[in-house]
């Protein structure tokens, strides 16, 4: 991976498990090694608040992509930016555009119709981002 690549993230507010979180820090870790400098998340309670206080713990740095909804904002603080509130799904895609590797973390192991963190996904499945799915029973790796 060349310089100054950014990762977006994408997961449900229900949080990660445990698993979940050690392998996002283990891939933000690697990804920072490669050239990662930036992460976009959704800025949602559970797993976007989790991501972020992790990637700012190992030095990316933070953008934004506050919902226009905001019940379940989780209003992280240390970001470089805060861009425009957006609906989820308009959202979602700007952080898709904004990055060359998407990390997502899915409840489940089966793709849902009915999920955003599934829809954002697909959605950058189609835009040819890079994607890495740590599903909710993901292994501990060593780097």
């Amino acid at each position: 991976m060349s310089e100054n690549k950014s990762v977006g993230f994408t997961g449900p507010c229900a949080g990660m498990t445990e698993q979940q979180k050690y392998a996002v820090r283990v891939t933000l870790i690697a990804l920072k090694k490669e050239g990662a400098t930036e992460f976009h998340h959704g800025d949602c309670v559970g797993c976007d608040e989790t991501a972020h206080y992790i990637a700012m713990e190992i030095g990316y740095t933070i953008i934004i992509h506050p919902p226009q909804d905001t019940k379940h904002r989780a209003h992280c603080v240390g970001a470089k930016a805060v861009l425009q509130p957006k609906g989820f799904l308009y959202r979602n895609k700007d952080i898709v555009y904004a990055s060359d590797i998407l990390i997502a973390t899915p409840e489940t192991t089966q793709e849902q119709l009915r999920s955003g963190t599934w829809a954002t996904i697909r959605y950058a499945k189609a835009a040819n981002r890079q994607v890495i799915v740590i599903p909710a029973t993901a292994e501990k790796h060593e780097i």
